[in-house]
């Protein structure tokens, strides 16, 4: 028989599906010649510094760097249950080769050989790689399975990445904690995103506005104005002269321009989108699309391509008919799409761009989640506008001349609408403003307009504006490429399948803060971003990495060049820095302690409470209670001071009306504290015994 491993139970389900296993079993699904199963995200991890020795319980300078010769793994607490079903499968006499199913990219391939490895697995290993849930893309992904061996380089990667992310977490936390006497969190991709935050911010903050003034003269709707002038007499001056007075196009600058129309989908710029035009957040988009992905309704999400493979464009025209007629921003649409617009092979390295699937046309779209339909008529609506013609206009910029004085306007005329007629099709459907532009005029040069009437404003210089998430994304994906050679394979911050939650962590650290749209760091995050030397910081250098790790995953970088010099780094930071003046360690005094709400269950010393957490006062313990604890979230409890108290005394509450994902039904049940070790604190749901 062959065993299947699935990412989530979802995925597991709809693969069986196609291939005929059908008999449920405890923890996975029989039938056909096939067992399929499924991890429930990632069910092995490295482990933590004190489980190589005793003694790093404590954190102490004189013990760093913590670079282990012979990296470590272990089964999350959590998990243990799922991984002894998938160890027992492996070894199962009747199984003669396991397929790798999970998630087609380089964090699915860690999360199934490390599983496969911890096992101690030796059978062949097939990869199932496809880039839909559609029926179809289901059964060609099994009649084309390719040999594990093809992604080792893929495993290496995220190999590399995890341990990188190991010794620049805990050595550089360990580091600087000590040195503070503080509990700082460093992060090799979070926090170089947290310093362009904090960066921008402090540029907002030493910006000085400065007032200036422009005049005008206005016939009809052309408005044309002077150059900036800083006193307003000399304004009101050049207004006064020209009032009523009648006016000369002297010059007209006329170019023909054209705007290419956007290109598909990749995970980032829909996040980008989705947050312009409705202000969700990254993570809220990921998961909208992941959803949508297991309903069979779009392709991949993460993906960085925004182009479709060359044998691709019969199913796009067929697609496109299809959402022509079912998208209802797309009534009475008439466009002839140019389907080569969006194929080329050689852009698309693991997935192609995220467009919807054929199941679309059978769906019932008005039942959706709101948030799921709207990034779907997103998604729908950029097949179509990438296929659209481009849109064509002359700019005019224009020298106009009142009573000896010279003024200035931008105006333009549209010679063809293109793309931007979908593109405001979508925007009135969903009733966003459509951005203003340049005014549609007819102007020449040697026209006189007039009488005019004449009028000054004052402005004000603008400083930088606060990340959003759009922008944010956008500046993580362009990290430190403006200091790379042209030839080099960009890579930025993260990647786009991580970059989301790198936002969230950020935020549930207490390092950022969201106001209304902006990315805002808090009094934590500035202080953070002050102490830490530039290495650790620097996109540039973290850009640099994920490049390497990309080379990795393509074969053209060895692993151990990767993790020599990561190691060198954090063996040069430790011999830097010593000690630091108390004046230094003053930078974190003064702050306000929040108050203890019982013993830690670790160490014993006082929990208090944070912002966003309730953390353990002493700072070599990283015991935490999340105030916004996904699963409690998910049984619509929440973390508060009354709630982490009885968890802190009991390690467990009684819950009268928890809901069964699976039923629906409500129960009474147990929900049991389990710490795994590494002080991020996760929950077991226990039912009654029947």
């Amino acid at each position: 028989m062959k065993l299947v491993i699935a990412e989530k139970p979802s995925v597991a389900m709809a693969l069986a599906s196609v291939i005929g296993a059908r008999t449920r079993k405890d923890g996975y699904v029989e039938g056909n010649g096939y067992l399929v199963s499924w991890c429930v995200g990632h069910l092995v991890g490295l482990c933590d510094a004190s489980e190589y020795d005793e003694k790093y319980k404590k954190w102490r300078y004189e013990d760093l760097p913590i670079v282990p010769e012979c990296w470590k793994h272990r089964v999350l607490e959590g998990t243990k249950k799922q991984f002894g079903i998938l160890k027992k499968l492996m070894r199962d006499s009747k199984v003669d080769e396991v397929i790798c199913a999970t998630d087609a990219g380089r964090e699915g391939e860690l999360i199934f050989r490390l599983v496969y490895e911890q096992a101690g697995c030796k059978k062949p290993m097939k990869r199932l790689w496809i880039s839909s849930m559609e029926e179809q893309a289901i059964k060609d992904g099994f009649a084309s399975l390719k040999d594990g061996s093809c992604y080792d380089s893929l495993y290496q990667s995220a190999l590399c990445r995890a341990k990188a992310d190991w010794l620049v977490g805990i050595n550089a936390s360990r580091l600087f904690s000590v040195l503070y006497n503080q509990n700082l969190k460093v992060g090799r991709v979070q926090t170089p995103t947290l310093a362009m935050i904090v960066d921008r911010n402090q540029k907002i903050k030493e910006f000085t506005k400065e007032k200036y003034y422009m005049a005008h003269i206005k016939f009809d709707e052309m408005d044309a104005v002077t150059e900036h002038f800083q006193k307003k007499e000399d304004a009101d001056r050049v207004a006064a002269d020209c009032m009523e007075r009648m006016c000369e196009v002297e010059k007209d600058d006329v170019k023909e321009k054209t705007v290419r129309p956007p290109k598909l989908y990749d995970l980032t710029t829909l996040q980008r989108e989705a947050n312009r035009m409705f202000g969700y957040t990254a993570q809220q988009t990921l998961d909208a699309v992941q959803e949508m992905y297991e309903q069979k309704l779009v392709t991949y999400p993460r993906t960085d391509s925004q182009y479709l493979t060359d044998e691709m464009g019969e199913s796009t025209e067929t697609l496109i008919q299809m959402l022509l007629g079912k998208m209802p921003y797309a009534e009475g649409l008439e466009y002839q799409p140019d389907v080569s617009k969006v194929l080329n092979s050689k852009k698309v390295s693991d997935h192609h761009a995220i467009i919807p699937t054929m199941e679309v046309a059978k769906a019932d779209i008005g039942k959706l989640k709101e948030r799921n339909r709207k990034i779907l008529y997103l998604i729908s609506a950029r097949v179509l506008t990438a296929t659209a013609a481009p849109y064509i206009y002359e700019s005019h910029k224009c020298q106009i001349t009142c009573n000896y004085h010279t003024f200035y306007l931008t105006a333009k005329k549209t010679k063809q609408e293109g793309f931007k007629t979908i593109e405001n099709k979508l925007k009135q459907f969903f009733g966003v403003k459509i951005e203003k532009e340049e005014p549609e005029l007819d102007i020449w040069a040697g026209k006189h307009y007039g009488p005019c009437d004449s009028f000054v404003t004052e402005h004000f210089t603008q400083p930088p504006k606060q990340y959003t998430e759009d922008t944010l994304l956008s500046a993580m994906e362009r990290a430190g490429n403006e200091e790379l050679t042209e030839d080099t394979e960009k890579k930025g911050l993260g990647t786009p399948a991580t970059r989301a939650a790198i936002i969230e962590k950020l935020i549930q650290s207490g390092f950022v803060k969201r106001e209304k749209k902006n990315l805002v760091p808090t009094d934590d995050g500035n202080v953070l971003i002050t102490v830490l030397p530039d290495e650790i910081k620097s996109p540039k250098m973290t850009a640099e990495w994920e490049m390497a790790l990309n080379h990795i995953a393509q074969n053209t970088e060895t692993a151990d060049e990767f993790l020599n010099g990561i190691t060198e780094l954090m063996q040069e930071l430790v011999a830097r820095y010593q000690g630091i003046s108390e004046e230094k360690k003053n930078q974190f005094q003064g702050k306000a302690k929040g108050e203890a709400i019982g013993k830690c269950p670790r160490c014993g010393a006082d929990v208090r409470e944070g912002k966003v957490n309730f953390y353990c006062s002493d700072r070599n313990c990283a015991f935490t209670l999340w105030k916004n604890d996904k699963f409690l979230a998910s049984q619509g409890k929440k973390m508060d001071k009354t709630t982490a108290k009885k968890f802190l005394s009991k390690g467990k509450i009684h819950y009268k009306d928890l809901v069964s994902r699976k039923t629906g039904r409500q129960y009474e049940a147990t929900v049991e504290m389990v710490d795994p070790g590494e002080g991020n604190v996760q929950f077991n749901l226990i039912f009654p015994q029947r």
